[in-house]
């Protein structure tokens, strides 16, 4: 079968031909219908010394079930989304809390660490698998298991009231994904981006209002004059330090920061007397656990949130690497299969 996959040795994306994976114990054998491309793919840090299979995102249907994963409410021909965890126990107290910190050390990240899911078939750990509305066309469907699922999970950790302010910091794939959440929720945002093409797409898929922190110096005072007092809550998608430095600045005082993307660097603009004093709040929330996906593909599923992207093919994932690498994929990049 085809797969795309990261080459150490010649340091590039390559379309290699590898032999169809077989399902373990435990695990189904999954049919890919779609996968799609995150900016995380980039990061070619630490992995193996043997070519890879990149992709974190992907949904199918489940081709065959080996022993051990029978009698789990799901039958050969299913449509799946999963999470990107394998070899974890799904049991002890830290995989309550996130599966990378399995207290038997044999978590590993499909995509980065063991092949993913930019091939024609996968192998998938049944806890980590959860039935697809039928609402939820399947080859749009492969970035809501990761971007779309932690995008859910920000939002809703936000305990917004229907009308108050989410402002959403970084307007990509996953801060397009909050928006119509939100929106879905009753929930008023508010998106700030540097890139006015992204800024065009949180209006296009229903921010009220989208604000360039770059080029107008004045958004905070229009954020606050907007909101009233700032908003209620903001949620950095965007990995870049200077969104979270500005970030406290659009809150109203015991707002919530919501930590979501993965910035290089710690966040040193926090205090602890702002903290203490209430100034605002701080939580965090990413993908998480299998356990946490079912609330959030329920939730997607009745309101069929989709994001808007871009059909390609395995051979192009290269050029889908290039892309993203210079900023030129406005949309989120999908192979179907």
């Amino acid at each position: 079968m085809k797969a795309g996959q990261w080459d150490p040795k010649q340091q590039k994306v390559v379309i290699n031909d590898i032999p169809k994976p077989s399902a373990g114990p435990g695990q189904f054998l999954v049919k890919i219908q779609s996968a799609s491309l995150c900016h995380s793919d980039l990061i070619m840090d630490n992995r193996p010394d043997h070519p890879v299979t990149l992709g974190h995102e992907g949904v199918g249907y489940i081709e065959s079930i080996d022993s051990g994963a029978e009698n789990k409410g799901f039958k050969v021909g299913d449509a799946i989304g999963f999470n990107y965890f394998i070899g974890c126990c799904f049991e002890c107290d830290a995989c309550q809390v996130h599966n990378l910190w399995c207290e038997t050390g044999k978590s590993k990240l499909q995509g980065f660490m063991v092949d993913g899911f930019f091939q024609e078939f996968a192998v998938v750990d049944w806890q980590n698998a959860v039935l697809l509305p039928k609402s939820l066309d399947m080859s749009r469907t492969a970035p809501l298991f990761c971007a779309g699922i932690t995008a859910f999970h920000a939002v809703d950790s936000c305990e917004l009231k229907p009308g108050e302010w989410l402002a959403v910091i970084g307007a990509g794939g996953l801060g397009q994904y909050a928006i119509q959440y939100a929106k879905a929720m009753g929930i008023k945002t508010i998106a700030l981006d540097i890139n006015d093409s992204q800024l065009e797409m949180a209006k296009k898929v229903g921010a009220d209002a989208t604000f360039n922190s770059m080029t107008n110096k004045n958004y905070v005072e229009e954020v606050k004059k907007l909101t009233g007092k700032g908003c209620h809550a903001a949620a950095v998608f965007s990995a870049a330090n200077a969104a979270y430095t500005g970030a406290p600045a659009v809150l109203r005082i015991g707002g919530l920061l919501m930590v979501i993307g993965i910035a290089p660097k710690g966040l040193d603009f926090i205090t602890t007397f702002d903290l203490t004093t209430g100034k605002y709040r701080l939580k965090a929330d990413s993908t998480s656990i299998p356990q946490r996906m079912k609330k959030a593909v329920e939730f997607t599923g009745k309101h069929s949130i989709q994001p808007d992207v871009v059909y390609r093919k395995i051979d192009d994932l290269p050029q889908m690497v290039a892309d993203m690498h210079d900023g030129k994929a406005e949309k989120r990049q999908v192979v179907v299969f």
